[in-house]
């Protein structure tokens, strides 16, 4: 059985991404079989519920105030909007409901209303995962409180090219927050963003962060960047070699996050409309095991609903029905320390 471990070296991890593919590919497949049916993907949908304004400089985001993308920035949604939203999620066969804000932080203020979002969302049986930027212990303690299953908070790279992404907050602030979250005893989404003009040295740092956590997180997302025109990435690596990451290397990074993260859902992200039908296939080998479904992701167009369909029926995939394998394993050994006391 593949081994559950947080002390990867860096230096293991570059020689999972220094495999030849195919057998990087057979030992990321072998991992997720051991905790994972091969044939179920799950379905997500991510909706905006405050769209731009957002004072931080994140060279990759069209909802900066630093991008000129032509995002406009709104309030926060009405509560209403929202679960009909997630209500038509549902009905589409999605099994979470993420929500997102384009906030450096949620004011106090703005917290009652995310409760009575969460816990809407999950009187309809959805699964809830919130990103809302960086959190205090108190509103991370706020969120569980309402039933929140997941927060999401994306380390993006490593930490040496973290600075070179984004300059208004550093990468400890990014580890003090999922900090916050764990202690909560909320679930945790992190992951990053491929294709920004990092280095495989990077990406080996990225998996090396997250892999090394306390606890993996049970949720793991690997997207690829959406060089958005206004953006500071978006402009700077317009019409250059770097614009688009080579499909392999995307793979290599899902296979080795797999490796090392056996347990998690790995979910193939933002960048997925451009990818083809191969390329996407790969993934799932690889161990990608999730995906957000709809036509849109926060402001970036994502596959669709009938593409989903369309390439699931042509590769004999399906819905992920049961619950996850970490969420599962935690909640039985809390069930069991229950029992005991």
């Amino acid at each position: 059985m593949t081994e559950i471990r947080m002390d990867w070296t860096r230096e293991e991890i570059a020689a999972l991404f220094d495999l030849p593919f195919t057998e990087l590919l057979f030992q990321a497949a072998t991992a997720h079989r051991t905790y994972h049916r091969p044939d179920e993907v799950q379905l997500c949908t991510l909706l905006s519920i405050k769209t731009g304004g957002c004072p931080e400089d994140c060279g990759y985001c069209s909802q900066s105030v630093h991008a000129d993308s032509g995002v406009e920035a709104t309030k926060l949604m009405d509560v209403r909007a929202v679960l009909q939203s997630a209500a038509q999620a549902k009905d589409a066969g999605s099994q979470r409901f993420c929500m997102g804000a384009a906030w450096r932080n949620p004011k106090d203020r703005d917290m009652p209303a995310i409760v009575e979002i969460v816990k809407g969302v999950r009187d309809m049986g959805l699964e809830t995962c919130m990103t809302l930027g960086m959190l205090t212990p108190k509103q991370a303690d706020m969120l569980a409180a309402a039933g929140l299953d997941y927060y999401n908070h994306n380390i993006d790279s490593s930490p040496e090219y973290y600075e070179r992404v984004i300059s208004t907050r550093n990468f400890e602030e990014r580890l003090d927050t999922l900090d916050h979250v764990r202690k909560s005893g909320i679930n945790v989404c992190s992951g990053g963003i491929i294709g920004m003009g990092e280095t495989r040295e990077d990406r080996v740092g990225f998996v090396h962060t997250l892999s090394t956590l306390e606890q993996h997180p049970e949720s793991v997302p690997v997207n690829a960047l959406v060089p958005v025109k206004g953006t500071i990435l978006g402009d700077m690596l317009a019409d250059t070699p770097m614009a688009k990451i080579d499909d392999i290397e995307f793979v290599r990074t899902v296979a080795v996050a797999r490796i090392t993260m056996p347990k998690s859902m790995v979910r193939l992200s933002a960048g997925r409309e451009s990818m083809s039908a191969s390329t996407q296939a790969l993934c799932f080998m690889a161990g990608a095991n999730s995906i957000f479904t709809g036509d849109k992701l926060l402001t970036a167009p994502n596959a669709g609903d009938d593409s989903d369909a369309a390439l699931f029926d042509r590769l004999g995939l399906k819905a992920l029905e049961g619950e996850e394998p970490l969420r599962q394993s935690r909640d039985g050994a809390e069930s069991t320390m229950e029992t005991a006391e």
